[in-house]
């Protein structure tokens, strides 16, 4: 297949390395061009603009940071919606919001082109595994068309029906989840540590029961060791994500308390410093105000 990737972030470099490995004729651009070296290496074409990197393509794969991104790189003169040939399809793969995605892909309907939406769930070393969950959303045969990209990037694909800010919804809706199980590791190990006992104890006593899901495993793991510096999703990205949620539970009239919650411990992370820390970096936050650091 003929892809363009414009995006290449963590998440991104690994997303894109499944597709060239796969042996896709993949055409790849990036603000800073640094970023795609080791792609280039590998035999993917690099770009020197966007509008190169949608020559001839039948899929363009974005995998952006936010919503302004987004609107630069897909609206902008010379952008996707410009340049994308007709009947192609925009593969959305980062976390937007639900009314972003909803004006491109009127944007991009309107230029005879399909926007589906296909965030991810996972971190970069997963990507790099193929093994992410994809929620897809969209016309169903350019989802369709998609499908064999998922098999690549993913273990499994949701279908999120035929509306793209459908997976939208659904990818901040499972953010705003683990972030909750985050805030409330960063409670519970508080507590434990406040008592004599070690966070560790907490740690296999979550992970042996009721809890021993990969959220518990991997971020439990994470906030026991404080290893907060290698970052699989900062806490500048997480919050916002926060946001995004917070503004599609506005726009529906859905009450978030527990996103306020999370949303106002990352902003306290941030302020302390720890922007491009992992996000589980909000135990820290917990853990102060127990008077614990």
């Amino acid at each position: 297949m003929k892809i363009g990737f414009v995006g290449l972030g963590r998440m991104g470099r690994a997303m894109a390395g499944r597709l060239q490995g796969a042996g896709h004729d993949l055409v790849v651009w990036n603000r800073t061009r640094e970023k795609s070296a080791e792609l280039a290496a590998a035999g993917a074409k690099v770009a020197v603009s966007i509008a190169q990197a949608c020559e001839a393509r039948e899929v363009l794969v974005s995998m952006l940071s936010d919503d302004a991104a987004l609107d630069a790189v897909a609206l902008g003169a010379g952008g996707l919606r410009d340049s994308m040939p007709a009947g192609s399809i925009h593969l959305v793969m980062g976390t937007h919001g639900v009314e972003a995605i909803r004006s491109l892909a009127l944007a991009h309907a309107a230029a005879g082109q399909t926007l589906v939406a296909a965030p991810v769930l996972g971190r970069p070393d997963v990507a790099a595994a193929g093994q992410l969950g994809i929620v897809a959303a969209g016309p169903a045969a350019a989802v369709s068309q998609c499908e064999a990209l998922f098999k690549l990037i993913g273990r499994r694909t949701f279908d999120a029906g035929l509306a793209p800010e459908g997976a939208t919804s659904i990818k901040l809706a499972n953010s705003l989840l683990l972030g909750c199980a985050l805030e409330a590791m960063g409670e519970v190990f508080s507590l434990v540590r406040k008592h004599g006992v070690a966070p560790q104890v907490m740690f296999e006593v979550i992970t042996d029961g009721l809890f021993s899901a990969p959220a518990y495993k991997v971020y439990g793991k994470i906030i026991v060791d404080e290893a907060y510096d290698n970052a699989g999703f900062t806490t500048q990205l997480a919050l916002k994500d926060a946001n995004l949620v917070l503004a599609a539970g506005d726009a529906a009239r859905v009450p978030m308390p527990s996103a306020n919650t999370l949303h106002d411990r990352l902003l306290g992370a941030i302020a302390h410093g720890d922007a491009e820390r992992d996000w589980a970096v909000i135990a820290r936050e917990q853990a102060r105000a127990s008077g614990l650091e």
